[in-house]
């Protein structure tokens, strides 16, 4: 694979779809990822559980989109670029976006949760430590980064006639190693998938069981439903790509084989990096209409008559809540 680069790539050279992307990405994950933080950290009325898992997301996406104006002028033309920035780079990307795969998981069972189980002291206590779960999002990610960073073996490709050029064109070694492409696919992204999966359709089930979901006029179900798919439709779009294409140069060993997917590669990190845009709509401002369709104050009032009640038909319906 030592010739792949030098063939596809020269000094000089525009590429234009990885440039106009990356600018987008940059520009409106940057704005709109601001604004949420911004709107999060002043209010403290939007401060509930899930919220804390929103804010450590708009920073991860916030630190993710910081690292694309390099990749924009490497892709920009100028190739020469220092090696020990490729690799940092690089690292801040990749630890950001299983930061965001974890805390997008753990927005998704916290609002199941919340609505399976609205009575449930244990579930109550357990939602008051995201900060707890994040704190441990950010430790394994860069627990699990930072080594890789001071490892003997360089992270980018080093053409053979400069240590400077060509940093972003080859899919770096160790993510196709056995033991961290089995990590990768496993805890990186096929547990994360089952549990917002799984969430998913717990949500849904509520939302077909709950009499105050089909009834009332508090709860827009159809809204939910279509957030809830528009959320899991996101995450299979951003990063099913990217896992897919790991594993395929990993079983794939031939060189010139390897070589040909290589640019197909760095088109499915460019997909993945779509998800620091799409995050805010996905969830920040979906979640602000749904938060405005019930009044929590008031469906938390109910559920305490229900708690009250006796086990007979006389009881009022659940009502619908995260």
């Amino acid at each position: 694979m030592s010739n792949c680069t030098s063939q596809n790539t020269t000094q000089g050279q525009v590429d234009v779809v990885f440039v106009s992307v990356y600018a987008l990405v940059f520009v409106a994950g940057l704005a709109l990822n601001l604004t949420a933080l911004i709107i999060f950290l002043l209010n403290s009325k939007l401060r509930l559980h899930t919220t804390v898992y929103m804010i450590h997301l708009a920073f991860a996406d916030l630190l993710l989109v910081c690292t694309l104006p390099v990749r924009i002028y490497y892709h920009g033309g100028f190739r020469e670029l220092p090696l020990k920035i490729c690799e940092f780079t690089g690292l801040i990307l990749l630890a950001n976006m299983y930061g965001s795969i974890f805390l997008l998981t753990c927005i998704s069972f916290d609002r199941c949760i919340a609505v399976c189980f609205p009575l449930s002291s244990r579930v109550r206590e357990g939602r008051k430590k995201a900060w707890c779960v994040c704190l441990g999002i950010w430790l394994l990610t860069l627990g699990t980064s930072l080594p890789i960073y001071f490892k003997d073996q360089p992270i980018a490709h080093i053409n053979s006639s400069s240590n400077t050029e060509h940093c972003f064109e080859r899919f770096p070694k160790y993510a196709t190693q056995p033991a961290a492409l089995i990590s990768t696919l496993i805890v990186g992204f096929g547990i994360p998938l089952t549990v917002m999966i799984l969430s998913s359709w717990g949500l849904l089930q509520a939302l077909s069981k709950s009499t105050a979901a089909q009834n009332s006029e508090l709860v827009d179900s159809g809204r939910i439903k279509r957030m809830i798919t528009t959320n899991l439709a996101i995450f299979l779009f951003c990063f099913l790509p990217y896992h897919f294409m790991l594993l395929l140069l990993y079983v794939y060993t031939d060189s010139s084989l390897q070589c040909s997917l290589v640019p197909v590669y760095h088109y499915s990190l460019m997909i993945a990096c779509l998800n620091a845009m799409l995050d805010p709509l996905a969830y920040y401002f979906t979640t602000e209409t749904f938060r405005r369709k019930i009044d929590v104050e008031a469906v938390r009032k109910i559920w305490q008559m229900n708690s009250h009640c006796s086990e007979g038909n006389n009881c009022p319906p659940a009502p619908l809540t995260t």
